[in-house]
């Protein structure tokens, strides 16, 4: 009963004010799954580096949860909902193609791969750079520490669930579906953003063009 009065309650939200209840609920759960993050990689650390007593305490930054949170809603709420809405009826409208067939869906998974996907990582790494006060050298290390890595990563889980949402869930209803995959996502992109240089990262960068550009420059 409080689930169907918290669904109804939502509806209401985003027939009244999309925008804004776009923004709030990215906001919260792009902060909820850096929290996530964090705790999975201090469970991860203690686990593998036998962490003193005094550091087994999980505290939670608060500063990084902020800054996470910000980046929901001043970058995945307002783009996101704006994203989704002209998404379909660009391929609607311009490109006529039936909608929810098969076409329609592909499209639109290929579209949002290619476009959305790579663009909302660069933009996430470089905020979170800047955000922590990092020099635009600095920055640019990490996106070739990141950017490949995540972006391999995410386009293997990313289309299959974009497939259900386009074929099967209502366009006002798309950017919620993505928030509730979000929740895992952005503890996903806080984990590899913490990851730092771990090795398995350094793998994936191998392939990456920034390093391939290095290598020629020497």
């Amino acid at each position: 009963m409080m689930l169907l009065k918290l669904w109804k309650w939502y509806q209401n939200c985003l027939a009244v004010h999309p925008v804004k209840t776009q923004i709030i609920s990215s906001g919260f759960l792009w902060g909820t799954g850096d929290i996530i993050a964090q705790s999975v990689t201090h469970s991860a650390a203690r686990s593998h580096h036998h962490l003193p007593d005094a550091d087994e305490e999980f505290k939670i930054n608060w500063k990084r949860v902020a800054i996470t949170s910000m980046f929901g809603f001043g970058f995945v709420g307002p783009v996101g909902h704006f994203w989704y809405e002209n998404l379909d009826k660009f391929i609607r409208l311009k490109l006529r193609m039936q909608p929810k067939s098969i076409p329609f869906v592909a499209t639109k998974v290929a579209m949002d791969g290619i476009i959305f996907g790579p663009f909302d990582l660069l933009v996430f790494f470089s905020y979170m750079g800047f955000s922590n006060g990092k020099s635009a050298t600095q920055v640019k290390e990490d996106l070739k520490r990141d950017f490949i890595p995540a972006l391999v990563l995410e386009g293997g889980a990313w289309p299959l669930a974009q497939i259900v949402n386009f074929r099967y869930v209502p366009v006002r209803y798309q950017l919620l579906y993505v928030n509730a995959f979000c929740l895992l996502d952005s503890a996903f992109l806080s984990w590899v953003e913490q990851q730092e240089d771990a090795a398995w990262k350094k793998w994936f960068t191998q392939f990456s063009p920034f390093e391939k550009e290095e290598r020629e420059e020497r």
